[in-house]
């Protein structure tokens, strides 16, 4: 009985934590996005959108796991790009893709999303966008630095975050 209000206390801070990840953006201020942007929606451009996002998230990670600071990323980035280019430039050459793309590193424009009961507020972020051909299609994007979800350049598309009080929850109730 005596343990009670421990879990309570644990309920409480728990609810509150979830609650604040609702409405509060997860994403740093000063974090560097990534997008690729589809042609269109039909199954050949998305399969194309996810190949060249394997193909930036692969790159990206290379480059940015052992660098410190945006800065520094941000430097290792626009360092970077004309190597990006070579691998998606590649990729599209071995699907026979020939409407072409666009890379862009600066401030990019991100539409508002909601994901997992988390909203993302539209506006203008620091980012690396692949835009494919007229760049119609459903996109998808990420954070690249830190990398939030480019760990180990996984093809997993589903991130879960945790937090302590989430696992102590799932632990005990």
């Amino acid at each position: 009985m005596k343990y009670i209000p421990y879990f309570i206390i644990i309920f409480l801070l728990y609810v509150g934590i979830t609650n604040a990840l609702k409405t509060n953006n997860m994403i740093p201020d000063d974090a560097i996005r990534v997008r690729v942007i589809a042609n269109s929606n039909s199954d050949y451009d998305q399969d194309i959108k996810m190949s060249v996002k394997n193909v930036v998230t692969a790159d990206m990670y290379k480059l940015l796991k052992n660098v410190k600071g945006v800065n520094n990323a941000r430097d290792t980035i626009k360092n970077n790009l004309e190597y990006l280019n070579k691998d998606i430039n590649s990729l599209l050459k071995e699907k026979n893709y020939s409407l072409g793309y666009d890379i862009n590193f600066g401030y990019n424009y991100f539409p508002k999303k909601f994901y997992k009961g988390v909203e993302y507020k539209d506006g203008y972020y620091e980012s690396l966008v692949v835009t494919l051909g007229e760049g119609k299609g459903d996109n998808w994007w990420c954070v690249l630095f830190p990398p939030i979800c480019m760990i180990e350049a996984s093809d997993n598309d589903d991130v879960e975050y945790t937090t302590l009080v989430n696992d102590l929850f799932s632990k005990y109730f």
